[in-house]
């Protein structure tokens, strides 16, 4: 896949093609990180922590509780 650098305001710019936006889930607003090594641009989505709610949205809004068998209590654990 090709682009074209062009002008953009007082600075040079690409367009990135929508197959890529949608394949790596990028929107407006992201930020990129970008990085040059031996003649070559690598940008990368910038990491981020997910609020509680975006966290609850993957799960499709569904969190449901697990009760664990951790055998007999041993030990100072012993009440």
């Amino acid at each position: 896949m090709e682009v074209t650098v062009r002008t953009w305001g007082n600075s040079l710019g690409i367009r990135i093609p929508k197959q890529v936006l949608t394949e790596l889930k990028l929107k407006e607003s992201d930020i990129l990180e970008i990085e040059t090594v031996n003649a070559t641009i690598t940008l990368r989505k910038k990491f981020t922590h997910k609020t509680f709610e975006e966290r609850l949205a993957d799960y499709g809004g569904k969190i449901k509780p697990y009760d664990f068998d951790w055998g007999e209590p041993k030990g100072a654990e012993l009440v």
